[in-house]
């Protein structure tokens, strides 16, 4: 009897830890370590005046909230708020970079705005709000968004209404530039709930994204010309790159349901040919003629899980994300790889109405 109930006992030990386990995120404790400061600034090591940018802190942020890390979620909130905004997110759009100006000064070197780090931080707010039951983060995610309809959007003659990179600097008398990766298909779905302009947004986005893809590959930036339309002439070389690999790490992410995917999926289905073919997403394509160059980063691989549909296609990406994992020193491919391999772990999944499901299982509550 006594070594039957040892048995039950290692058994429930056992349990216990699997389930500890589960509830961890490896490489968001990690990314922790390696780029996040005890105050709740994400740095970026690369820039040599060691850079913080509002993108990095809202990045951190949606990973803190499906992780069910809130301790960090409020330490990356008061960073943000206190040094981007003024100390208060609902009368500021947060200013886009954050460093060391001289030798023994840090502060905001750029105080414009960059709308894809305001819409991510409103959407986390918002979420939190909703996941956590915290009314304060719903109310500063509302004040955000409507700060970000005053200030980043814009009525584009023959286009609609179309969400600025910023608020500063993207609008001229008769032309426009437009990032396609700055408002995920998901997001701009979730936002539709709150009315205008959002309700217009999701659809104009959609026609952003689609009709600058000649060649099923996204431009990083786009310029838009009243009377002329979209710019994408060769002798311009637009160029898919960096930015650009995030529109189809939100494509990928997309819930099947949601019926902008097939749309989107179909458009890019040339990059999932490339990538198949060559084994590893290109570092650079020109849009207009489909022409690449180089091959792209381990956290390009890790962005195309989601959205890669073919399960050898996905193995090949996801063994490479396995060997050359980011380090210490490669910031962006963390955070890309963050987003595509816990996606493709199950930590965290975006429902069809834009909203958060995170993994976390009623243990993983009861433990944070």
């Amino acid at each position: 009897m006594k070594a039957f109930r040892w048995c039950v006992m290692a058994i429930m030990v056992m349990a216990a830890a699997n389930v500890r386990a589960a509830c961890t995120w490896p490489a968001w404790e990690q990314f922790k370590k390696d780029y996040i400061s005890e105050g709740g600034r994400v740095i970026d090591p690369s820039d040599a005046r060691k850079i913080s940018t509002s993108e990095g802190q809202s990045y951190a942020l949606f990973f803190a909230l499906a992780a069910n890390d809130r301790k960090t979620f409020d330490l990356l909130l008061d960073w943000t708020r206190d040094n981007l905004a003024q100390g208060d997110l609902s009368q500021h759009l947060p200013a886009w970079l954050w460093g060391q100006k001289e030798k023994n000064s840090w502060a905001v070197i750029d105080s414009n705005s960059a709308s894809d780090a305001d819409i991510w931080i409103a959407w986390s707010l918002l979420e939190a709000g909703r996941l956590w039951k915290a009314p304060d983060y719903t109310a500063t995610g509302k004040a955000l968004l409507k700060r970000i309809a005053r200030e980043e959007v814009v009525k584009v003659p023959g286009l609609g209404l179309m969400l600025l990179p910023g608020k500063i600097g993207f609008a001229e008398e008769t032309s426009w530039r437009f990032n396609p990766s700055y408002l995920p298909p998901q997001l701009a779905n979730y936002f539709t709930r709150f009315g205008a302009p959002w309700t217009t947004l999701r659809e104009t986005n959609l026609r952003l994204l689609l009709e600058t893809a000649p060649k099923g590959f996204s431009p990083d930036w786009v310029q838009y010309q009243k009377n002329k339309g979209w710019q994408l002439k060769p002798e311009k070389t637009f160029i898919g790159s960096y930015d650009a690999i995030r529109v189809y790490l939100w494509a990928g992410m997309l819930h099947d349901r949601d019926p902008q995917k097939a749309r989107l999926l179909t458009r890019f289905k040339p990059m999932t040919t490339l990538t198949t073919k060559k084994g590893v997403p290109p570092e650079k394509v020109d849009v207009a003629s489909g022409k690449t160059t180089g091959d792209g980063p381990v956290g390009f691989s890790a962005s195309l899980l989601p959205f890669l549909q073919d399960r050898d296609a996905q193995a090949v990406q996801r063994q490479r994300v396995a060997d050359r994992f980011p380090g210490n020193d490669a910031y962006y491919s963390y955070v890309l790889t963050l987003f595509g391999q816990g996606w493709d772990q199950h930590r965290f999944r975006f429902t069809a109405k834009g909203e958060l499901h995170p993994d976390w299982g009623q243990e993983c509550a009861s433990s944070h």
